[in-house]
């Protein structure tokens, strides 16, 4: 499937041999950039983020040695043919994610800090989603497949998912009934019904008290981020969606369920790639299961879920189980690489201009160790993320590295327990990702500072 798109959306050429009764599949040109995309001197740039819930075996993902010629370990084999554009990196945490067990997605993207009287802050793809917003016609996407979006707004709140690809699909790509004229009233019916909404809400505003208050503007909050999506639909409608090859629309349209995992994931992974190959969306969100569960793999003979599999207490089948559905997301994530790297814009493949983070907000589930985060970084090249070793932040100096001996299992799980090195702080890598995406910002949550490594 490497050409997903029929063409005829796009400029200019396309047309003109169309004219003359002539059908061709030309590459992505210059001239063929997607309409309202990123001109000559300002390439696009994309971010996703893929959450794996629970953990992992740490004994067999570590990777033992820092720099450029470290080995990969059992669990990123399927990652050593994209050595050259990932960084795995070991080491990092979320202060505020130390004892929060089950609640490690919420703030995987956030760094922030949750409790009985404190809500959730802004993850960092909706930071992006400001800058990138007013180029794509949708601003993000939100994907879950057990309904724990990773994303969350301004106010702290956390924004919907779908775990459906196919719906994904057709929101995408598919007009509503009725046609422009038909959505257009829609949204103009919604835009009254805000309107009356703040106008109502401010007359209210005038009779509460100051805690009420607060609550009533965080509400208004998210009634202005529907208004400013409604007003953002409503500028789209005159411009055509693009033309996806029947062939595709079919095989990302059919019911995929999570008993065929690997297809479940193929299938959203494709979604991603079209969505970014069109430039409909240059941000998104991919939550592969919840921390309370996350699903099996039946398809290689695994039928607990990776919420079972974590607590495994050292018993060696409920490790090796682990392992298995450990290296087994990671091969769908190695497939999702392998799209990047074959599917192209103007400015070449895919991979090099977009940042894909994957990993978790636990390292050890059986003890909910929250330090030393399976983390990997992949993409990028091409607006400057540097790539090809493994950063160790197990030390204060992360290009000479922890000595683990994986052996003595109590040693290596202390680490994943509390952080070696406690300045190691995810959310330098998170701010880190947000200034290559020209989020003009120096600091993100609790970071104190870019991680310099990865700037080419």
């Amino acid at each position: 499937m490497a050409h997903f798109l029929s063409q005829n959306w796009l400029l200019n050429r396309r047309h003109v041999l169309r004219g003359l009764g002539v059908s061709l599949a030309l590459p992505l040109l210059e001239c063929m950039r997607p309409l309202r995309a990123a001109t000559t001197t300002d390439r696009a740039k994309r971010s996703v983020f893929i959450y794996l819930p629970n953990g992992v075996n740490t004994i067999d993902y570590q990777i033992l040695r820092p720099g450029a010629d470290y080995e990969f370990s059992q669990s990123l084999l399927p990652l050593e043919k994209h050595r050259a554009n990932i960084t795995p990196i070991s080491g990092l945490y979320h202060p505020h994610g130390m004892g929060h067990h089950h609640n490690c997605s919420s703030i995987w993207l956030t760094g922030g800090k949750i409790g009985p009287s404190e809500r959730n802050t802004v993850s960092v793809d909706q930071l992006m989603a400001t800058v990138t917003a007013p180029k794509t016609r949708f601003t993000s996407l939100e994907l879950s497949n057990q309904g724990q979006s990773l994303s969350w707004n301004a106010d702290g709140i956390q924004l919907p998912s779908q775990g459906n690809p196919g719906v994904v699909f057709r929101e995408l790509f598919q007009d509503p009934k009725g046609g422009v004229a038909a959505q257009r009233r829609g949204l103009e019916r919604r835009g009254s019904i805000l309107d009356t909404i703040l106008e109502e809400a401010h007359s209210l505003e005038l009779q509460l008290g100051q805690e009420d208050k607060g609550r009533l503007s965080q509400y208004l909050q998210s009634v202005r981020e529907i208004e400013v999506r409604t007003q953002r639909a409503d500028s789209w409608l005159d411009t055509p969606r693009p033309q996806v090859d029947p062939r595709v629309a079919s095989q990302l349209t059919r019911d995929v369920s999570l008993e065929r995992l690997g297809e479940y994931l193929r299938t959203v992974y494709d979604v991603i790639v079209l969505a970014f190959q069109t430039d409909m969306t240059r941000v998104a969100t991919f939550s592969t299961g919840s921390e309370g569960k996350g699903p099996s793999v039946p398809e290689i003979g695994i039928t607990q879920d990776r919420h079972s599999l974590s607590h495994h207490n050292a018993n060696p089948k409920l490790m090796q189980d682990l392992t298995a559905s450990d290296t087994f997301n990671l091969q769908q994530f190695a497939y999702f690489l392998d799209r990047l790297a074959e599917v192209k814009d103007a400015d070449g493949p895919l991979l090099d201009s977009t940042m894909a983070l994957y990993g978790s907000g636990m390292a050890f589930g059986h003890s909910h160790g929250n330090a030393n985060l399976p983390i990997v970084l992949a993409g990028g090249r091409g607006i400057g993320v540097r790539h090809g070793r493994h950063l160790d932040f197990n030390t204060p100096d992360p290009t000479q590295g922890y000595e683990y001996d994986l052996r003595i299992a109590s040693k290596h799980y202390a680490i994943c327990q509390k952080p070696v090195n406690p300045r190691a702080h995810l959310s330098n890598l998170l701010l880190t990702m947000a200034q290559k995406m020209d989020v003009r910002t120096e600091r993100f949550a609790d970071s104190n500072g870019v991680i310099s490594d990865l700037l080419a």
